[in-house]
């Protein structure tokens, strides 16, 4: 394969990949625990999207994430000390523990925020995208969703604005083949959600969602195209999650084995790892002494969220447009 990447650049990549993995991981364990209050969606097996795609961004481009929207988060360079004391609605939590795992957001690095409205990302971004247009700053903005979010009406509504307005808007459908419990062979009615591209004048890729490479790759091009006035581009990447929809969900129906099948056979940090080995200067102790850094700091991520102190009364008029 030809790797048109710096081994700083792969070992960014895995590093990244590395966090969001061992982040959901944290999460899921300390989740049964009891500690973490309300709903968590992991992302764990998707790394290769959200690392693949938000590489091509630089830090004053805008993002807007799902319900299931940590991986995003740790990709677009949200700090993971403030995400997951966020995730245990504590005080110094990115959103100051008021927003918890599904809407943690973070403006100073373009991170719009998480959404637990099914199709709420694709009109933020078509604001963001049509801000950068209209100062000419060569800004992009883009948007995670789901499979179930590719049939609400707004994305649909999304998808022509952005074009009609020609707005350099980047849309990625995360197809991880259920909407919760719904398998999108129920639900979409073709067999690629990039397909619907075409109804709307742009242009539209599928890619396997386990290979970092074909995601960075498609990614840079709608990226550059948005950046070059090209206006949007829809991707699609075909993925599997490890994990439920939410943390005890029961997973019944998924197939026997279908979980076990998927981390032994399409991990894509395995994957990746594989890669890096085989076909780059990048040694099995490079890699290893990533492991040890990222382990450390999710480690030390969770022993400092679970001392933190938790909001108090007075915190209740903060935060918000009105001051009483």
């Amino acid at each position: 394969m030809s790797i048109d990447l710096s081994v700083e650049d792969l070992l960014d990549a895995y590093r990244t990949m590395k966090t969001i993995r061992e982040f959901e991981e944290r999460v899921h364990v300390e989740f049964a625990k009891g500690g973490i209050p309300g709903f968590v969606h992991l992302y764990a097996g998707e790394e290769a999207s959200a690392t693949g795609v938000c590489m091509n961004l630089r830090e004053t481009d805008y993002i807007a994430s799902n319900h299931r929207g940590h991986g995003h988060c740790i990709a677009k360079g949200v700090e993971v000390d403030g995400m997951m004391a966020e995730i245990y609605g504590k005080r110094s939590g990115t959103c100051h523990g008021k927003g918890g795992s599904m809407h943690i957001a973070d403006l100073d690095v373009g991170m719009m925020g998480a959404n637990g409205i099914v199709g709420g990302g694709p009109p933020l971004v078509c604001g963001a995208g049509l801000t950068a247009k209209m100062k000419g700053n060569g800004g992009v903005a883009l948007a995670f969703f789901g499979d179930g979010a590719s049939n609400q009406g707004t994305t649909f509504e999304s998808l022509n604005l952005a074009t009609v307005w020609k707005l350099p808007v980047v849309f990625v459908a995360e197809n991880n083949g259920y909407a919760e419990a719904t398998a999108a062979s129920w639900s979409v009615s073709c067999e690629d959600i990039s397909t619907r591209a075409q109804g709307f004048g742009m242009p539209g890729v599928t890619v396997d969602g386990h290979d970092f490479f074909a995601v960075h790759k498609a990614t840079k091009e709608a990226v550059e195209r948005a950046r070059n006035g090209g206006g949007p581009t829809l991707i699609e990447c075909k993925l599997d999650r490890f994990f439920g929809h939410f943390e005890g969900d029961n997973q019944n129906y998924r197939a026997k084995d279908e979980v076990k099948d998927i981390r032994e056979n399409k991990d894509c940090i395995k994957r990746f790892s594989k890669t890096l080995l085989s076909d780059t200067a990048i040694t099995t102790d490079d890699l290893a002494a990533i492991d040890k850094e990222v382990q450390a700091l999710i480690d030390n991520a969770t022993a400092k969220a679970i001392a933190d102190q938790e909001p108090g009364a007075a915190d209740l008029l903060t935060d918000v447009y009105i001051k009483y």
